[in-house]
């Protein structure tokens, strides 16, 4: 995005220096076959190589210094145009949807799905609303129609770090970046908001139900669904090949160097059972370190400390030779996994979306899981390095600074490395007595996803002590408030959880019933309202239509209010929430006097 725009302002800065050429204005609107306009459509001007976007209803300005240019437009999931002429009129460009190829088993996958309503419902409930990105935000469902809806269980928390790179450099967060279930996600659960459980249970599920912040008419549900946390020492033993990205790109201190940093403190935790493997890929693709054991931690270190970054991106090859390691020092019943740490700017081998998918998809049936790390800033690749973990039955969290690498590497260590639950999945379904309709809020689908009549969801990987948050916005029924009043303890919902043991290969199930009751006590209500908050957060980034008439301002005096003063985590969300208002104040101000002018 910064990137873009300096570009946008150099094309500017040239195009009133240079007085003696000749400038011309190319101006258009890109839509689908249908007329809907389609933001965030990439335009590159072939002249230059410069790299556009188009903004709100699709439009898009370029100046040129030719009198005949040539531009090519690219959305994921529509057909690449390619046009070229002169700037005579105004500029209609139509972009046509990819044909689904019925062969290909590997389809984009969805995050969340409401059962049993058609496809033709589901595009109707999106194509109206207003959108900056290929995520389209989670519409309000009918309760009565479509009571179930189900969402993968993934523990990722790349948006928030990223979120606050951007915001810690002074700088818009695209809308891209920001997925709030991952911001959710980033918190710790307190322990009482969990259901009580025996120790032995795979799966604790808790939930608070209170006041909708943005819309006093409405209520929040909160759900929590908490992974059994394994006792460290009885971690089976691991085989951990180490992939790190030494390409010329990595050559900043916010990427190599950073990531050196994380592996170090990741092989303070290795015992002596483990063993670990280092492949480099960069100027060449080369394993460096051969199933060493845990224990010689110096020579693991020396290994680290020595890699320098130079060459193109093969992240291809890298991949396969990190894979084909796992595969050779195999350990059965153990964790095998392939840490991908890398910026995401693959440009030798395999580059596309597709391609990569195909690759993981091709290794993950093999036992191997996958963790990815993400690095840097201006060329980093976070929907690459989304998909890879994805696709590999892991992981995905991004590194903006050294105390991020010690949350990830050992705070949460067996978190991030030990998987305890494959393809999971859960179902939420609510009473249409007590709900008319409900929204949820976070775990946004892909265009290039809804538009495939043929995808599908898929669950999600569980680590161990992983905790997920899930916000559903309810529209209740005139029974719900007046059985919350007289304290009636109602069936709200069921949650169905549905998942495989690693280590059984027989798929499990798990109910829970989730009653009408509010948050009760000041703990409780100071932590519903606090996610709520971090919602809210995301929603205002991603400037939802939900939220519009809710002001930074408003959102600020709630986070004050709500925070723990003991919680760093916290004290640094109220921090990151300032530094966004200060930054996207002033610009709604700004949309405003113009329009008033």
């Amino acid at each position: 995005m910064m990137r873009t725009l300096l570009l946008a302002l150099l094309v500017g800065w040239l195009s009133c220096s240079v007085l003696a050429q000749q400038q011309t204005y190319f101006r258009g609107e890109v839509s689908d076959e249908s007329g809907n306009t389609l933001q965030q459509v990439s335009i590159r001007q072939l002249s230059t190589g410069f790299l556009f976007k188009t903004g709100m209803g699709g439009r898009f300005g370029i100046s040129s210094n030719a009198v005949v240019d040539s531009f090519y437009f690219s959305l994921e999931g529509y057909q690449p145009e390619k046009w070229s002429g002169t700037a005579d009129a105004f500029l209609q460009i139509r972009l046509r949807l990819l044909p689904s190829s019925l062969s290909n088993p590997d389809r984009p996958r969805l995050s969340s799905r409401t059962a049993n309503m058609s496809r033709q419902d589901e595009r109707r409930a999106f194509i109206g609303n207003e959108t900056y990105t290929s995520l389209i935000e989670n519409a309000w469902i009918n309760t009565t129609q479509y009571p179930t809806t189900g969402l993968a269980l993934n523990v990722d928390r790349a948006s928030y770090s990223n979120i606050r790179r951007f915001l810690n450099r002074a700088t818009f967060v695209p809308a891209d970046a920001v997925r709030i279930e991952e911001m959710l996600n980033y918190f710790p659960v307190p322990a009482t908001s969990l259901a009580s459980s025996t120790d032995t249970a795979m799966f604790k599920v808790g939930s608070l139900l209170g006041p909708c912040p943005w819309n006093w008419d409405h209520q929040l549900l909160q759900v929590q669904v908490a992974a059994r946390q394994l006792d460290l020492d009885t971690l089976p033993a691991s085989h951990l090949v180490f992939l790190i990205d030494v390409s010329a790109s990595m050559d900043m201190p916010n990427r190599l160097p950073l990531l050196q940093s994380a592996f170090r403190m990741l092989t303070l935790n290795l015992r002596e059972k483990d063993t670990v493997s280092i492949v480099a890929y960069g100027g060449i693709t080369a394993v460096l370190l051969r199933a060493v054991s845990g224990c010689e931690k110096d020579s693991i270190m020396h290994v680290i400390d020595s890699l320098t970054p130079g060459g193109a991106t093969p992240g291809e090859s890298g991949i396969r030779m990190a894979y084909q390691l796992a595969k050779d020092h195999f350990i059965e019943n153990g964790n095998n996994r392939v840490i991908l740490a890398t910026d995401g700017d693959f440009n030798v081998g395999l580059r596309t979306e597709s391609e990569l998918d195909e690759l993981i998809t091709s290794q993950r049936a093999k036992g191997i899981y996958l963790t990815c790390l993400g690095v840097g800033m201006g060329n980093y690749k976070d929907s690459k390095i989304q998909l890879l973990a994805e696709k590999g039955n892991g992981n995905f969290a991004y590194i903006d600074t050294e105390r991020e690498a010690e949350k990830i590497m050992m705070k949460e260590f067996a978190q991030t490395l030990y998987t305890v639950a494959d393809n999971a999945y859960m179902q939420v379904s609510f009473s249409p007595n007590w709900v008319k309709q409900y929204r949820l809020i976070g775990f946004d689908n892909k265009v290039s996803a809804l538009l495939d009549s043929l995808c599908s969801i898929e669950g999600g990987e569980m680590g161990s002590g992983n905790t997920l948050t899930a916000l559903f916005e309810l529209d209740p029924t005139d029974s719900l408030w007046l059985a919350q009043k007289d304290h009636r303890n109602e069936l709200l919902a069921q949650v169905s959880l549905r998942y495989r043991s690693t280590l059984d290969t027989l798929p499990q199930l798990r109910m829970a019933h989730l009653d009408a009751n509010q948050a009760s006590s000041l703990l409780e209500l100071r932590t519903h309202q606090f996610y709520a908050a971090v919602a809210l957060f995301g929603m205002k980034l991603k400037e939802s239509s939900q939220v519009k008439n809710y002001s930074w301002a408003q959102l600020q005096l709630l986070v004050d209010q709500v925070i723990d003063g003991a919680q760093p985590l916290q004290v640094e969300f109220a921090q990151l929430v300032a530094q966004a208002a200060a930054r996207y104040e002033p610009k709604k101000k700004k949309r405003s006097a113009k329009r008033k002018g």
